[in-house]
Formats: C-alpha cells, structure tokens, sequence
C-alpha cells in the first residue's frame, strides 16, 4: 500500500507537481488515523519532505492519508489513482481500498505485484532511497517536541544492503544473502 502510495508521490514531485517543501496543513481525517503515526494534530503544518520520511521510515499512516488528500484532492480519489496505476502496472491480484493497509477483505496483493510495484518506484531511487534506507531521523526538530522516527522494517539497521523500500514487518526466506 505504501509503496503504491509513494510510487504516486515520487511522480508528482518528478513531473514537479509537488515540492519537497510544500508545507501541508493536516485535516482532522488525517489526524484521525490509527496504527503507525506521528500523531498529527488538525489543522498541523508540516512539509512534504517530513511527511515523506515519516511514510517511508515510520510508516505513518496520518502522514500517508495527508499526502493522499493534497495530491489527489481527496483521499477517496488518491485510492481511485492507486486502483487506477495498478491496471496501467497490469497488476493482477492487486485491489486498494485505503491508503493505509488497514485490514479490509477487498484490499490485497500478491507479491508479484508487490515487485512490480517495488520496480516502477525504483525508478525514483534517487528521490525515495534516501528515506527508505534510513533506520532513525527526527521530524518536528525546530520545536519543543521533536519526534524520533524508527524504520519499521528492522532489516535496515542490521545489513547494509537493505533498502528498506518495503516498510513493516517481513519475513524473508532466503539461504543466501550474495
């Protein structure tokens, strides 16, 4: 979900539709959501680039549904988009309802989506590497309660060669590392 998510955003900001210090204002939906987050408050200001860390580091689900608001007008048309870029990907078991992978029986992928998907956003690698590779950064540094962001994807602090591009919880299988 938000390697689609980001796969969007890294276009706009490639095609210059979005600037890294855009400053965003955090609506109260995006405020509202659950799970990994950075406790947005409404009516918050913060940039594309803290927002962008947040995502691909954290995995913040209030700064993903902030960004999906600006870039699509509207979270609903945001997740229309991912719908929309996963048929023009030729995603075949691939289905958004959210921006945030809250659980949902018609939201799901496969992982031969999920590398298809993971092969377009690396085509930004210069824009999106920096972010997701990072184990630890801080947002909110210049006030009175900066906030510590950690990599959900705990491989990045361990190997080197880890890009962290997937964020969350992992289980890899493999008997070799080369």
């Amino acid at each position: 979900t938000k390697m689609m998510s980001m796969l969007l955003i890294m276009e706009e900001i490639e095609n210059e539709n979005l600037k890294w210090d855009e400053i965003i204002t955090a609506s109260e939906n995006a405020a509202s959501m659950g799970g990994s987050q950075i406790y947005l408050q409404p009516n918050e200001k913060m940039s594309v680039l803290d927002l962008i860390k947040s995502i691909c580091i954290a995995s913040a689900n209030d700064a993903m549904y902030a960004l999906s608001e600006l870039v699509g007008t509207s979270n609903a048309n945001f997740v229309k988009m991912m719908n929309d870029k996963g048929k023009q990907l030729r995603l075949v078991n691939t289905n958004f309802v959210n921006v945030t992978g809250f659980d949902d029986e018609n939201h799901y992928t496969c992982a031969k989506d999920m590398a298809i998907i993971a092969k377009e956003l690396l085509k930004y690698k210069d824009l999106i590497l920096p972010y997701t590779s990072t184990y630890d950064a801080y947002i909110r540094q210049d006030s009175d309660k900066p906030f510590w962001l950690v990599n959900t994807n705990k491989m990045v602090k361990h190997y080197d060669f880890i890009d962290g591009l997937k964020t969350g919880d992992l289980i890899l299988y493999c008997t070799d590392f080369k």
